[in-house]
């Protein structure tokens, strides 16, 4: 039996018939290349492995047209044009296996960065206008000759046809969105032309109308071209962004030029939109993290549905499938999966057969994809074998084993179902009530509420696997004989630094306040400004209280680069939209009856205090492993207890020690 059928009835692009409604979204392939421009089998497999779930549509992550436009790295991104008989060997056959599945692909090509280039990606640094560089702005872009950009559009037209060849299904072209080279040409604040390919509406759309014209000569009209289209660039300024609840005066693309610019491109040819808002400036609504609401997106489809007659294709966290079918009725014909098929590959398929409860949810964290991109290939922090899926994958044990995993967070969760999965016998002892470690405290804001699904996933998961789970039960080298264990994995978590403040004032854990054991509210100052600590005062604010935040190094939330850039932006715009107030280099001396003495650059200072609470990170429970670790058999220790670290890395290092056990 089909569930939420609406997801899964017929549609169509152009000429190109959709098996359903659910399309696999664009995310960038860097890092999966091969040395001639192709695909390597990464990156294929990766592609076949959601076809074989039901996806209906595959657009791929950005292919460049030329990569010496910007002069990126030979193997930086996929090329059709550096060889094309090389590429077409490489997708021809991938193509062919996406198409047994009754799926469809399209090829997305992108013109380039622009000044949106993380700098030193590109060698060369373009622009439509001088500009300076999205993130560092001592960086100065220049501006394209007009032969360039005929050369560009060229190289456009080149690729399309080469994807024809190579057996794709149409091609999406990057793009009038997100402030990518395309969408500086359609940006008035970024394109300051004077020729034919500026001022005006229409003349800064020229380069993507001429894209578009071209590809429909040389393919024919009956070859599908998609563009990814952001409606709003919801930008105050140069490098800032507008919260979804904020009032600002928008600098970028408006609703109204917006609605204008995709009439042009549509009556240009363009037989789909593909669209979400956002720019590079902030980077937080175009790749939205947890603090977003589910479906932000859903109104700027419905806006755009109305004006123009070709499909809509959306995104933007519609992940409840309930929530994707109500879209289907006004504000899109197809619903675009991103990150939700990172985190589970199989999560068209488990929504068709109503099997929702075993979706492995995407966190809204960004660690494994885009935090990591710089690093190395597209991954997934709660999905190990993202991208990997078939050099990296769960395989049968050769010897069953009887496995203790000693704690039911992450790690151990992990630990445990992928154990399980391999025809172990798994036992799993926690201590307390409850599974999920960390993430109970964690997952207690509204924003963190996918954390909590994960919880809900791993106790599925272990439930159908017929995982022994004993909750109330504590391990010691006293009682560790009678559970018979051929391997010992020590999962036992971390717990949070605690500190004393000298003074009448309540101190509290941001954990025992987060889990209502304690009750700090009204003018709170927090010791800590990282991760934990302004999430928790984000999360107090919105209950009433008045915040400071109170860090002794330079930055709040690591400096930059310790959490995805998205992420570090939309956390910060939150803290100063909520009025948090925020001191560095600065700690706390001590309270007293009219508040909270600290000690800053500029000498001590009292804020008014009704209550302290300290986030000053975490300390590994290692006593278990450290009491066990000798013994005759295996003894492991993953997760917290062996390194405080993310969630990614406990997953992962869970991940990689069960498949070898």
């Amino acid at each position: 039996m089909t569930h939420h059928r609406e997801l899964f009835q017929p549609t169509g692009i152009g000429s190109c018939t959709l098996k359903n409604r659910i399309s696999m979204a664009p995310m960038g392939p860097v890092g999966y290349a091969d040395s001639f421009g192709g695909f390597n089998q990464r990156l294929q497999d990766y592609y076949v492995e959601r076809a074989k779930n039901n996806v209906g549509l595959i657009i791929t992550g950005i292919c460049s047209v030329d990569m010496s436009i910007e002069g990126i790295p030979a193997n930086g991104l996929p090329c059709p044009t550096s060889n094309p008989l090389a590429f077409i060997h490489s997708t021809y056959s991938m193509n062919d296996r996406i198409h047994a599945y009754g799926s469809k692909i399209f090829l997305q090509l992108t013109g380039g960065l622009g000044r949106s280039a993380l700098p030193g990606f590109t060698a060369k640094h373009i622009a439509p206008s001088e500009n300076t560089n999205r993130f560092d702005p001592r960086i100065t872009h220049r501006e394209m000759t007009k032969e360039e950009i005929m050369n560009l559009i060229r190289r456009f037209i080149e690729s399309a046809a080469i994807a024809k060849k190579a057996g794709f299904d149409g091609v999406e072209i990057h793009a009038v969105h997100e402030g990518y080279l395309l969408d500086q040409f359609a940006i008035a604040l970024f394109n300051k032309r004077s020729d034919e390919f500026g001022g005006s509406l229409e003349n800064r759309l020229r380069v993507a109308t001429e894209i578009v014209r071209g590809i429909k000569k040389v393919c024919g009209p009956d070859f599908p071209v998609s563009l990814r289209y952001s409606l709003k660039s919801c930008m105050k300024g140069l490098r800032q962004g507008g919260l979804p609840q904020e009032e600002y005066t928008e600098v970028g693309k408006d609703i109204e030029e917006g609605i204008a610019a995709a009439k042009i491109l549509v009556n240009a040819g363009y037989d789909a939109l593909n669209v979400d808002a956002g720019i590079y400036d902030f980077w937080y609504w175009n790749h939205p993290p947890m603090y977003f609401e589910d479906g932000m997106y859903r109104e700027f489809g419905r806006i755009l549905k109305k004006e123009v007659d070709v499909p809509i294709i959306l995104a933007g966290r519609m992940d409840d499938p309930d929530m994707a079918v109500e879209a289907l009725k006004d504000c899109c014909d197809i619903i675009s999966y991103g990150r939700p098929l990172l985190a589970d590959a199989e999560f068209a398929e488990k929504v068709r057969t109503g099997r929702t409860d075993e979706i492995r949810p995407c966190l809204g964290c960004h660690e494994g994809c885009l935090g990591r991109i710089a690093n190395g290939p597209i991954c997934c922090a709660v999905n190990p074998a993202c991208g990997r899926e078939e050099i990296y994958g769960i395989t049968a044990a050769c010897t069953k084993k009887t496995v203790l995993v000693i704690g039911g967070g992450v790690a151990g969760l992990e630990t445990a179902r992928v154990c399980a999965l391999r025809g172990h016998s798994v036992i799993l002892c926690e201590k307390s009530d409850q599974l999920g470690g960390n993430l109970i405290p964690g997952g207690v804001p509204h924003f963190k509420r996918y954390d909590r699904k994960l919880i809900s996933y791993y106790k599925r998961q272990l439930e159908l696997l017929k995982v022994d789970v004993r909750y109330h039960h504590e391990v010691t080298p006293d009682t560790i004989d009678s559970y018979h264990a051929d391997v010992i994995v020590c999962a036992s978590g971390s717990t949070p630094r605690h500190m004393e403040v000298e003074g009448p004032l309540p101190v509290a854990s941001a954990d025992e306040v987060l889990l209502g054991q304690k009750n700090i509210s009204g003018n709170v100052v927090i010791i800590g400004g990282g991760l934990v600590g302004c999430e928790t005062g984000i999360w107090l604010t919105q209950q009433g209280s008045h915040v400071t935040v109170v860090e002794i190094a330079d930055e709040i939330l690591g400096g930059a680069g310790a959490l995805p850039h998205m992420n570090h932006f939309m956390l910060e715009d939150l803290i100063t939209y909520h009025r948090i107030d925020v001191y560095t280099k600065s700690s706390v001396v001590k309270s007293n009856d009219e508040g909270v003495v600290i000690s800053t650059p500029q000498g001590e200072k009292l804020l008014p205090a009704d209550g302290i609470i300290t986030s000053i990170g975490y300390i590994a429970n290692n006593r278990i492993y450290e009491e066990l670790k000798d013994m005759d058999i295996p003894v492991y220790n993953i997760g917290d207890s062996n390194r405080v670290h993310n969630i990614m890395y406990a997953i992962w290092d869970a991940y990689e020690l069960a498949r070898n056990i």
